[in-house]
């Protein structure tokens, strides 16, 4: 089975520093002034934000900020194409070899776990999606429910079945097909991919908020991005490209603005449902951030002055 395991890849992530944390946490003003104590430049850790004209809905850094640190990772393919995990290692690789050259610090800054697991420990590729099947498990959610579909896979692949929920439809599906292409487990073909650095040798911060102040956090973003004019931008993209590609129609807020725009739901019911989801989201992301042994929590109370952070995150993360 083909798997990406690149040393060279893993060994330029393990020596890199990464901001993350669930949506709206403030992982971005940080990044900003740590970048400047580190004299890095910015690598984007978000599956979304690789989509030309998505800004708003992903929250991309503004022009001021690019400005002010150059950035990477950004605007890399049309909302229309597919983008997997496997480019994203390939195109950050090439990113952080570019960015050693130069004698700065490579410094990511984003959201998505997977993104983060798949750059510190490589990757399992496994067998390309097969959409054929993935649409015949959809009939059969609807049919007998997701309940079902994942008793089947513990039938298939208990070890998994045991690792995910219920609930997590997406993974579940791929994990059978896995075993459907390669008659093994996708459990068994992770094994190696399963083993992580301990924090204290990694550059790994995640800021963590408590869930009710995160969701203030959340409420205050989702709301923000509406007036900063996310319906418009999801008619220019309609407008533009008809429909999204699977990949890119995965970024929560803009189905919901394509609902809203289509005369489906009001705004104040999108806003309140892209709010819903995005809670849920970041919910998913600090299971996925526990997960991993790689990952310091900094555990926030109240606001934090990036600076001060900044200075203390370096601080840690040079005495590795």
């Amino acid at each position: 089975m083909p798997v990406d395991s690149s040393s060279d890849s893993v060994a330029l992530a393990r020596q890199a520093w990464f901001i993350s944390g669930a949506t709206a946490s403030g992982k971005t003003e940080l990044a900003m002034a740590l970048a400047g104590v580190l004299n890095a430049e910015i690598l984007s850790l978000d599956s979304m934000a690789v989509y030309r004209g998505m800004d708003i809905g992903t929250a991309k850094p503004t022009p001021k900020q690019r400005q002010a640190v150059p950035h990477h990772l950004l605007d890399l393919v049309e909302p229309t194409e597919e983008y997997s995990v496997s480019q994203y290692v390939d195109d950050a690789t090439i990113a952080m070899q570019q960015i050693r050259e130069r004698g700065r610090t490579p410094l990511f800054v984003g959201g998505t776990p997977l993104y983060l697991k798949s750059l510190l420990r490589g990757i399992f590729e496994g067998p390309p999606a097969d959409w054929e099947f993935r649409e015949q498990v959809e009939q059969e959610v609807q049919q007998v429910g997701l309940q079902a579909l994942h008793q089947r896979l513990m039938q298939v692949d208990p070890l998994s079945a045991e690792k995910l929920h219920p609930n997590d439809k997406r993974r579940i599906v791929r994990a059978l097909e896995v075993y459907k292409l390669t008659g093994s487990p996708i459990s068994h073909l992770q094994l190696q991919f399963d083993q992580g650095l301990p924090a204290a040798r990694c550059r790994v911060f995640v800021l963590q908020w408590a869930r009710p102040v995160l969701h203030q956090r959340i409420d205050r973003r989702v709301e923000a991005m509406f007036a900063a004019g996310l319906c418009d931008e999801a008619a220019a993209l309609l407008e533009k490209h008809s429909e999204l590609s699977r990949t890119a129609a995965q970024a929560v807020g803009y189905q919901e603005a394509f609902d809203h725009l289509r005369g489906e739901t009001s705004l104040t019911d999108a806003i309140e449902t892209v709010k819903a989801r995005t809670r849920q989201f970041a919910r998913r992301q600090e299971t996925w951030f526990r997960s991993l042994s790689e990952c310091r929590i900094l555990t926030l109370e109240e606001e934090v002055n990036p600076q001060e952070l900044a200075q203390q995150i370096a601080a840690a993360g040079a005495a590795i």
